[in-house]
């Protein structure tokens, strides 16, 4: 009998949906079980957070935080890979995950919470989720308020707010023209087969695609994006990845405009600012100041992400299109003390 994965989710959360899509691409016998109240006590029994998703293995064993479940399940069962056999690429694929989970979160968050159509649009999808299709109209309406008003005020948590709002709506728009143009004539990123930066970016624009006012911006102008987003909920794995050449020169914009230019400024100025022991993080972005709280856990995945780099630096090629980017000098720059 095949080993069977529980996963604990939810169709809202892009964490879930992330890792839902890469069991499906490996081909992995797995059960898909929304979290609700029902099963709460079960979904307890093996996380060690409140936090989805939670992967439950054949051998009873809980898991959380979809990169480390990746990871660790990609050793266990290597084919088909996620990672592109050329260095350079599983560190540029890896680099464009980080930058989704780290930085494209925002985006899909300050979009879901900030209008009022999505947040009662999300508010009502979370509570009948969570209440199951036998509550009635009025529990899940009151459900769904109180879900509204403990979110919205959570923006905060990913920086969003009025005097951010332009540079993370910026930041969508320039995402989806990236991938109008790279997804033209290739079904994703690297290729004819998706890489780990494609599960970081899709699961996040997947999200956004649900919702009033970004799903309605993505219909208008990026219907390239809604086809790979479509590719993404259950890619297949009969492709190959172009050379490091081909995929470089193609990812060169989302590198420039959003890692080089948001997400590795941005992650720089966090670690700093809880070196120094600051309750606000601040640095100059592309459309002006961008403030904060820092957040620990995006500290920790930067140095994740500079060791990383180290096992790749000194390659000519690599290192150049960095430094054109914008990017090599804060992969470079040691963590503050």
């Amino acid at each position: 009998m095949p080993e069977t994965y529980r996963i604990f989710g939810s169709e809202l959360s892009p964490y879930s949906v992330k890792i839902r899509s890469w069991f499906r691409y490996k081909g992995l016998p797995h059960v898909w079980t929304p979290r609700t109240e029902a099963n709460m006590a079960e979904f307890e029994k093996y996380a060690a957070l409140p936090l989805i998703p939670l992967v439950v293995t054949p051998e009873d064993e809980g898991m959380q935080d979809s990169t480390p479940i990746i990871e660790r399940l990609e050793k266990r069962h290597p084919e088909p890979p996620t990672d592109p056999a050329d260095p350079r690429l599983k560190f540029l694929s890896r680099l464009i995950e980080e930058y989704a989970d780290e930085w494209g979160n925002k985006p899909m968050f300050h979009f879901r919470w900030a209008f009022a159509a999505d947040a009662e649009s999300t508010g009502l999808r979370i509570a009948r989720q969570m209440l199951g299709d036998d509550a009635g109209d009025e529990a899940v309406k009151d459900r769904a308020v109180a879900i509204v008003e403990r979110m919205m005020p959570r923006r905060s948590f990913v920086g969003s707010s009025a005097e951010t709002a332009g540079e993370i709506e910026a930041s969508l728009e320039s995402q989806l023209q990236f991938l109008e143009a790279r997804l033209d004539g290739r079904d994703f990123l690297m290729g004819s087969r998706p890489c780990l930066g494609d599960f970081g970016l899709f699961s996040q624009l997947y999200e956004a695609s649900t919702d009033p006012t970004a799903g309605s911006l993505m219909r208008d102008i990026a219907p390239g994006t809604l086809k790979w987003i479509e590719r993404m909920l259950d890619p297949t794995d009969d492709g190959e990845w172009e050379s490091y050449e081909q995929a470089a020169e193609g990812l060169r914009p989302l590198l420039e405009r959003e890692i080089g230019g948001r997400f590795l400024p941005w992650s720089d100025a966090n670690a700093e600012a809880l070196a120094r022991g600051d309750n606000v993080l601040e640095v100059e972005l592309p459309k002006g100041r961008f403030r904060q709280q820092p957040q620990k856990y995006h500290a920790r995945s930067l140095k994740v992400l500079k060791d990383r780099y180290s096992a790749v630096a000194g390659d000519k090629a690599l290192d150049g299109l960095l430094a054109d980017t914008g990017c090599l000098d804060w992969l470079r720059k040691p963590m503050p003390s």
